[in-house]
Order: structure tokens, then sequence, then C-alpha cells
């Protein structure tokens, strides 16, 4: 397992604030807000493959969202109540890295929005 101090070598200041201090980018500021190429999209931290290039769409909002995990398995999901609002959280499931959010208006099939930071992720072409 990787500690915080190991973190701090691997990620810069921004991803370390939102991956491990669940801090959030600007909107539209992200690398991937607009990114179109296929791939896998993994934790930043670990590795882990989160979501696939199919299942992300423009969500008008500045951050990458996708309508599905590549895996529920991969992801995590917890009760956030900070900022005075009622989310969910998304975490990787093997490092507990904060990714962003979940909400409930997403086109379909599942009708899902993971809303997710650039700064938490990072992009593994396919062909």
């Amino acid at each position: 397992m990787t500690t915080k101090e190991e973190l701090k070598q691997k990620l810069s200041p921004e991803q370390y604030e939102i991956c491990i201090n669940k801090g959030t980018e600007r909107p539209f500021s992200g690398k991937y807000h607009d990114y179109k190429e296929p791939g896998i999209y993994k934790c930043v931290c670990c590795g882990n493959d989160l979501f696939n290039s199919d299942t992300k769409f423009d969500s008008g909002t500045g951050w990458p969202s996708f309508w599905a995990p590549i895996k529920k398995e991969n992801i995590t999901e917890e009760k956030d109540n900070s900022l005075f609002m009622r989310r969910i959280e998304v975490m990787c499931s093997r490092c507990d890295a904060h990714l962003g959010h979940l909400f409930n208006y997403g086109p379909k099939p599942t009708g899902l929005r993971y809303c997710i930071n650039s700064a938490s992720l990072k992009h593994e072409m396919t062909e």
C-alpha cells in the first residue's frame, strides 16, 4: 500500500489535494473534461481500472462524466453531506482515492452521472 508521503512524491499538488484531501478542480479546467480519445480511465494513485471511454459523455458541467464504471466493484460510494449538500462521493475501491461524485441524472441506459475530477484519472489508450 502506498503511504501519503509516497503519494506526495508521486502526484502533483493538485492531484494530491483532490485524491487525498477530497478537493475538486474548477469546472472546465481538467485535461479530460473535453477529451475524446478511446481508452480506459484509471486511478492516478493506484492504476485501478475505473471508467471506459465508451461510457463517457458531455454533461456540460465541465468535468469528465460517465454513465457507468468499468466494474461496480472498482469504485466505492459513500454519502457526502459536506458543503450543505447531499451527494454521493465516489472513491477508488483499491486505494480510497477521492474521484468525484455520483448524481442520479444522466443518460440512458443507467440514468447516472459519475462526475469525476480529471486530476484523479490517468487515461490509457486502447486500439
